[in-house]
């Protein structure tokens, strides 16, 4: 295959696209002013390959890439628009676009505090959150392939470096990872690992395989490229060297999982992405697939059902639904807990059971991964009924708990206790002021 070359649209280029030409001024508009605050990147094979110009703005790849109007509030849209009409200077810009940020939650469920210390340096590029799984974030995969506009990483973009989490020192997470035994998932995430060269990931990734690391017995790397640039696997020039890193994990003897992010079917339709995922798949590792529910993207239990049928077909492995967290343009793409729990459910009971692998509908919360098992009627009072896929605290886990039903709720702590509890058993074992601590310790 023809080496095809890797060209990225931002708020400086975005004219250069020919299908550009096709947006109304209104459209143009929200891209010059939602761009001022929130990240926005795309490249030429979403351009050219995923998105259907013919059906703007609702395409749903369009929708996922591209600024839409309606992503900012109507007083910080007028806010920036202002400031561009008058001419202002881009400091200014920049400034007012600071303030709006520091307004759309920037640090959803407390992520700051799941940065260890250790020697008395905080470790500004792990996070350990969860007793089993260490996060790292290379600094030279501090970028993506192509920005989604409902990230919760978008800080990460957009020059709130206070909020960034980068680290390139390969020996300092070594170190911590030997200070923790019980540590058994090393996730490489980001921004996008698999934006670094295979020779950077070599060097944090390699060390794993040797004995010392015995207790490390998964690598996991969550990444959006085979749905934005399949070209990272089968032209790009260090695409073998990295194809061959992957067979040396699987090699070592150590499970490797890609956590692939689709959010919509037409991710998985080309023939490069296929040939992407069986390059991926002949390394020995396994790829597991996860996406939230959007509005305007995939709020439609038809599309997560062929979504989840499509990537089994392909030897993924479903594994999460999420649900978009509580930041950014979270307004635009909201779905609430009751239909996102009915999209799941309806979804779910039309696959057959090989596509069931899935959780959700799932919330990374401050305490923990909380999941929506569904809604009942107990002692006589219609409840949600949750429980801990994941916990600061690992024996809470699975342990079913209760929240008052409310239709119109879109995340967990805008819930109430259920059968007049002053609050939840979680947060009577420890106080909400210390949900941060590390109970497994």
């Amino acid at each position: 295959m023809q080496e095809r070359k890797y060209h990225a649209y931002t708020l400086h280029n975005y004219k250069q696209i020919p299908q550009i030409q096709a947006l109304t001024k209104d459209q143009l508009e929200a891209i010059e002013v939602v761009g001022r605050v929130l990240p926005f990147k795309s490249n030429n094979y979403v351009v050219e390959e995923l998105i259907d110009w013919n059906n703007i703005p609702d395409d749903p790849i369009f929708t996922l890439t591209f600024p839409r109007k309606e992503m900012l509030s109507k007083a910080h849209y007028n806010a920036i628009l202002s400031l561009l009409q008058a001419g202002a200077d881009e400091e200014t810009i920049r400034n007012k676009a600071q303030e709006i940020r520091l307004e759309l939650n920037p640090n959803p469920a407390n992520q700051q505090h799941n940065v260890p210390v250790m020697d008395k340096i905080k470790l500004h590029g792990i996070q350990h959150k969860y007793r089993e799984t260490v996060l790292f974030f290379p600094s030279q995969g501090q970028t993506c392939h192509a920005y989604c506009t409902f990230c919760f990483r978008w800080p990460q973009f957009s020059g709130m470096n206070e909020l960034k989490f980068a680290m390139k020192e390969a020996d300092l997470l070594h170190k911590y990872l030997l200070k923790h035994p019980k540590v058994t998932d090393v996730l490489f995430t980001g921004g996008d690992p698999l934006t670094a060269t295979a020779k950077i990931l070599s060097a944090y990734i390699e060390p794993l395989l040797g004995e010392e690391f015995s207790h490390i017995r998964n690598i996991r790397i969550g990444s959006k490229t085979l749905a934005y640039w399949p070209y990272r696997f089968l032209t790009d020039k260090d695409a073998d060297d990295l194809l061959a890193l992957f067979e040396k994990v699987t090699k070592a003897g150590k499970h490797l999982a890609f956590q692939a992010h689709f959010n919509h079917p037409i991710e998985l339709s080309t023939d490069v992405v296929k040939q992407a995922i069986r390059k991926i798949k002949n390394t020995g590792a396994q790829i597991r697939t996860q996406s939230p529910l959007l509005r305007h993207i995939n709020n439609q239990w038809e599309t997560w059902a062929q979504l989840w049928r499509e990537q089994v077909s392909l030897g993924l492995i479903p594994y999460y639904m999420f649900i978009a967290r509580d930041t950014g343009a979270k307004p635009f793409f909201e779905v609430p807990l009751k239909k996102a729990w009915d999209i799941y459910r309806k979804a779910y009971s039309n696959v057959s059971g090989i596509c069931r692998t899935v959780r959700g509908p799932s919330m990374s919360a401050s305490p923990g991964k909380i999941q929506l098992l569904g809604v009942a009627e107990v002692k006589g009072e219609k409840v949600f009924v949750l429980r801990f896929l994941q916990c600061r605290n690992p024996n809470l886990v699975d342990i079913p708990f209760f929240a008052k039903y409310d239709p119109k709720v879109t995340w967990f702590d805008q819930l109430q206790p259920a059968f007049g509890e002053e609050a939840f058993f979680f947060r009577k074992q420890l106080p909400k002021e210390k949900e941060e601590t590390f109970l497994w310790e």
